[in-house]
C-alpha cells in the first residue's frame, strides 16, 4: 500500500471518526456556538483537549503554509478547510496526500 493511500485512509478515517460524536451533537442541540463553546470548556480536562485542539491546528496551518510552499503542494487551502470543519484528524492526514502527490506525481493510489 503507497503512502498517498495510506493518507487517503486516514483522512476519511478522520472524518468519519469524529462526526460519530458530532452529527449526533448538531442533531440535539442544532449548531449552537455558544452552547459548543460552553460544553467545550465545561471543565478542565475538556479545556485541555480543547485547546491541545486548537494549538495543534494553529502548527497544522504554519506547517501547511511553509511545507506546501517549499514542496510546491496545490490546494493548500483544502486541508486549512478540512482543519476548520473537521479537525486536524482530517486536515493533516489531506495535506500529507497532497503532499506526497507533489513530490511523486506519478504514483497512482
Amino acid at each position: 500500500m503507497s503512502r498517498r493511500s495510506i493518507y487517503l485512509a486516514l483522512f476519511v478515517i478522520g472524518t468519519v471518526v469524529p462526526y460519530l460524536s458530532f452529527v449526533p451533537w448538531v442533531m440535539d442541540h442544532g449548531l449552537d456556538i455558544s452552547r459548543l463553546v460552553e460544553e467545550l470548556f465545561a471543565n478542565r480536562i475538556s479545556a485541555f483537549f480543547g485547546l491541545d485542539v486548537i494549538v495543534s491546528s494553529v502548527v497544522l496551518w504554519a506547517f501547511v503554509a511553509f511545507e506546501g510552499t517549499r514542496a510546491g503542494v496545490r490546494h493548500t487551502w483544502a486541508p486549512i478547510v478540512a482543519s476548520l470543519t473537521i479537525g486536524v484528524s482530517a486536515g493533516l492526514p489531506l495535506f500529507l496526500f497532497l503532499r506526497e502527490s507533489a513530490i511523486q506525481p506519478t504514483t497512482r493510489i
